[in-house]
């Protein structure tokens, strides 16, 4: 393929002069704040290890920073963008400053969390800039909906980068490090300054990569069972499991005879637990058989 320009990705002076000419604010309320640093983008690129065959689903690809940068590696990507002055901008950006590559773009106009599907071959990566507010949920629905996502790497608030890395035993060891690692490995693949950003975010942000795991984890218990057991679990997490899945199981007996019949100590807590651990006690959700009491 050829070579993109050298000027073509986005630097300050083009994202300022584009949200102008669209009459573009970034709003707080859909966590937009733009990257309008070219060395940034193209680090993401490399730190996503984007290959010359993959197919690259960005989410909130905003002005097209990212956008331009993937483009220059991948064979196609796929934008997912909910904003309707954003969406109807995209593809004329790409056009104008990527014309050799525009053929390899397209653009969904949608919020993530309803997309079903994807024009063109199956998605193979997933790289994104993720609204802060919406980052953990359209995550794992992306995951979830395409399994032939191979490689993830999203840059989201820093505390939330923590937490989907976090391992047991950690402080910020939670519900979105367990759900997450159901599908993935997961570990933070590094920290962007405040200052790429237009504007300035309030907060630190970091990169988080996930690589799918190649064999699904062994249960018989279904996605949806295990991931009710880790919600009941971490709503409580201050309570030992038996007391915190009592209402789970249908008692606080239920929830130890699960427990133990998983060879999970009833006085443990949530956080000390592996998805693999939680998947077990998932499937021994009606290893009580007396009364209540």
């Amino acid at each position: 393929m050829s070579s993109p320009s050298p000027d073509a990705l986005l630097g300050p002076a083009d994202i300022r002069e584009l949200a102008a000419a669209l009459g573009v604010r970034p709003t707080k309320q859909r966590g937009q704040n733009f990257v309008i640093d070219a060395n940034t983008v193209r680090r993401i690129v490399r730190t996503a290890g984007v290959r010359p065959d993959d197919v690259v689903v960005e989410v909130g690809p905003g002005l097209g920073s990212l956008t331009l940068a993937l483009l220059e590696v991948a064979d196609r990507v796929t934008a997912v963008e909910i904003d309707d002055v954003l969406a109807g901008a995209l593809p004329a950006t790409i056009a104008a400053r990527m014309p050799e590559r525009a053929d390899r773009f397209a653009l969904v106009h949608s919020d993530a969390m309803h997309v079903g599907e994807l024009p063109g071959p199956p998605p193979t990566a997933l790289v994104a800039n993720l609204p802060y507010n919406v980052a953990v949920p359209v995550l794992l629905h992306m995951l979830d909906t395409f399994p032939s996502i191979e490689r993830t790497l999203v840059m989201v608030q820093s505390e939330v980068a923590d937490r989907l890395a976090a391992a047991p035993g950690s402080r910020v060891y939670g519900v979105p490090s367990v759900k997450a690692n159901w599908y993935a490995e997961v570990k933070r693949a590094g920290a962007i300054g405040r200052n790429v950003f237009w504007p300035a975010p309030n907060v630190d942000s970091g990169l988080v990569s996930l690589v799918r795991r190649t064999e699904p984890i062994k249960t018989t218990a279904s996605k949806r069972e295990v991931f009710t057991a880790v919600d009941a679990a971490f709503a409580q997490r201050r309570k030992t499991l038996r007391a915190a899945l009592a209402g789970w199981a249908g008692s606080a007996a239920a929830a130890e005879a699960a427990l133990v019949a998983a060879g999970i100590s009833p006085q443990a807590r949530g956080e000390s637990l592996t998805v693999e651990e939680f998947a077990r006690i998932a499937e021994h959700k009606d290893a009580f058989e007396g009364t209540d009491r």
